[in-house]
């Protein structure tokens, strides 16, 4: 019995760190599509396509391509495109596009168009709108 407790200790704890090395997972059409590690670096599919830094510059194989500021504004090489609203509204230009909700939902045109875990507070949304923006060709359309 021991060893069989030993044993699943033993899984448990290797399993652990890959559990908790993901922050933040994105999901659109119910399946897995990107994540958000704890250190900013941005998966798509599994593989490591860029970060966001915790001073809101996001990176594209290293190079910054944009960021979004601590008050959700977004810029996208130096413009102001968008931004994100402290109540979760994101906005392209000015007009509402779609919202991330406190639970996570993503939704675009007031439908449901995807949804983030862990998705609890402005930073989170701030990490989600820019994987959104930088690396989705529908979000922001």
């Amino acid at each position: 019995m021991l060893r069989l407790i030993a044993a699943f200790l033993l899984v448990f704890s290797a399993a652990t760190p890959a559990i908790a090395a993901t922050d933040i997972e994105i999901r659109i059409g119910g399946s897995s599509w990107a994540t958000i590690d704890d250190d900013g670096t941005i998966r798509i599919s599994g593989s490591s396509v860029g970060k966001f830094e915790s001073g809101g510059t996001v990176r594209r194989s290293g190079s910054s391509v944009g960021r979004v500021t601590s008050d959700g504004t977004i810029y996208d090489s130096g413009s102001s495109v968008g931004r994100l609203d402290s109540d979760g509204t994101v906005r392209k230009s000015g007009s509402s596009i779609g919202k991330i909700d406190s639970d996570g939902t993503i939704r675009r045109s007031g439908s449901s168009w995807g949804r983030a875990s862990s998705c609890s507070d402005h930073d989170d949304r701030r990490a989600v709108v820019a994987v959104l923006y930088f690396f989705n060709d529908d979000y922001f359309r």
